[in-house]
C-alpha cells in the first residue's frame, strides 16, 4: 500500500558560485526598428545685433616689394619754358692762330689809286727767323688732308693749296686691289666716278664692261637703305686737299685712349684715330694717311663701277690700331671682347698725332 507523499523540505543554503562558462555564439542581426514619432518646434535661435566697429589694429609691417608695374603711357609735350635771364659774360678766349693771306682787294672807283698815307712811327726789330729754304720754288713736300665730310679741308697756316678733290681708298679690278696711300696726293682724285679706270690688253682698252669696283672714304652721312646714284652719292665721299707743305709730316701713335704728344720742336696738325689697313691693303703708320680725324667702323664706301651705284655692305672690314696698357704687353692671351657701341669702339682705340716740324 502506498504511502502518503511527505511535507515539502526547507530550501537549503545557497551553493557556491559555479565556474564561469564559455563565451556565446553572436546573435544574428535583429529586424530594423519603426520610425519614432516625429520631435516637438525647437526654440526659435537668438541673433543677436552686430555691435560697433572695433577701434583700427597698429600698422603692420612692410610688405615685400611687388612687380614691376607696366609700363605708362607717354606724357604729352609741356609746354616751352620762359627765357632764361642772359648769362654772364664768359673769360676771354686765347689768341686764334693766325689766318691765311687774304685776297687783294678790289681796285678803286675808275681805277684811281688812293693817296698814299703818312709813314708810320718805325717799329722794334723783329726775332731772328729761321733759315730759309735753299730752294727757289718752294718746298716741294705735299700733304694730304681728307675731312670725312662734304666739307673741303683747309690747308694749315703757311701752306698753298694744291688742289682738292675725292677721297680713294683703293680700286678692285679683275679680283685683284690697288690701295692708295691716304697721305700721298694721288689718294685725292679731282673728279670724283665710281669708274675711274679702264682695262686694256694687246687688242683694245674696254672701259666698264665688267663688274669692278672703287672704293672711298665715306662721311657721317645716315647709311641708305638701298644703293645710291647719281648726285645722291656727293653726301656720302669724304672731300680731300692737297697742300705744299715746310716738311713732311709724320703720324704719332700712342696705342692708348689718349692722344700722344708731337716730339719738341714739332707742331701738331691734326689728331685721330690710328687706321691700320682694309680689305684692299693697308697703311704706313708714318704716313698722315693712318691718322683719320674720326673712327667709323664703315669707314669706306663701295661704288659698283659700270652700275653708277654706290652702297655700304657687311662684308667690308676696316683693322684699328687698338688700346694696349703696359702691363698687358707680354701678356700669354689677350681677353676676347665684342663691342657693338660706338663709344666702347673709340675708347678701345689708339689714337693718333699728326705732327710737322716748326
Amino acid at each position: 500500500m502506498t504511502g502518503l507523499m511527505g511535507i515539502m523540505g526547507v530550501p537549503g543554503p545557497k551553493g557556491p558560485p559555479g565556474l564561469e562558462g564559455r563565451r556565446g555564439c553572436v546573435g544574428d542581426k535583429g529586424m530594423i526598428g519603426e520610425p519614432g514619432p516625429k520631435g516637438l518646434p525647437g526654440d526659435p535661435v537668438f541673433r543677436p545685433t552686430p555691435g560697433p566697429p572695433g577701434p583700427p589694429g597698429p600698422i603692420g609691417p612692410p610688405g615685400p616689394p611687388g612687380f614691376p608695374g607696366n609700363p605708362g603711357n607717354v606724357g604729352t609735350v609741356g609746354i616751352i619754358g620762359r627765357k632764361g635771364q642772359p648769362g654772364s659774360p664768359g673769360l676771354p678766349g686765347v689768341d686764334g692762330a693766325l689766318g691765311p693771306a687774304g685776297a687783294p682787294g678790289d681796285p678803286g672807283a675808275d681805277g684811281v689809286r688812293g693817296f698814299v698815307g703818312p709813314q708810320g712811327i718805325p717799329g722794334p726789330p723783329g726775332e731772328k727767323g729761321f733759315p730759309g729754304s735753299s730752294r727757289a720754288n718752294g718746298y716741294g713736300f705735299l700733304l694730304v688732308m681728307h675731312s670725312q665730310s662734304e666739307e673741303i679741308p683747309i690747308c694749315p697756316v703757311n701752306m698753298v693749296t694744291m688742289w682738292n678733290g675725292y677721297s680713294l681708298l683703293y680700286m678692285e679690278g679683275q679680283g685683284k686691289a690697288r690701295p692708295q696711300d691716304l697721305g700721298r696726293a694721288g689718294s685725292c682724285l679731282r673728279i670724283f666716278s665710281t669708274m675711274p679706270f679702264s682695262y686694256c690688253n694687246m687688242a683694245a682698252c674696254n672701259y666698264a664692261s665688267r663688274n669692278d669696283k672703287s672704293y672711298w672714304l665715306s662721311t657721317t652721312a645716315a647709311t641708305p637703305m638701298m644703293p645710291v646714284s647719281g648726285a645722291e652719292i656727293r653726301q656720302h665721299v669724304s672731300r680731300c686737299v692737297v697742300c705744299e707743305a715746310p716738311s713732311p709730316a709724320v703720324a704719332v701713335h700712342s696705342q692708348e685712349p689718349s692722344t700722344p704728344p708731337c716730339p719738341s720742336r714739332w707742331r701738331s696738325l691734326w689728331t685721330g684715330y690710328s687706321f691700320l689697313m682694309h680689305q684692299g691693303g693697308g697703311q704706313s703708320l708714318t704716313s698722315p694717311g693712318s691718322c683719320l680725324r674720326d673712327f667709323r667702323s664703315q669707314p669706306s664706301i663701295e661704288c659698283q663701277g659700270p652700275r653708277g651705284t654706290c652702297h655700304y655692305f657687311t662684308n667690308a672690314y676696316s683693322f684699328w690700331l687698338t688700346r694696349v696698357g703696359a702691363a698687358e704687353q707680354f701678356s700669354p692671351a689677350p681677353a676676347s671682347n665684342t663691342l657693338k657701341e660706338a663709344w666702347q669702339q673709340r675708347q678701345t682705340t689708339s689714337r693718333c698725332n699728326v705732327c710737322i716740324r716748326e
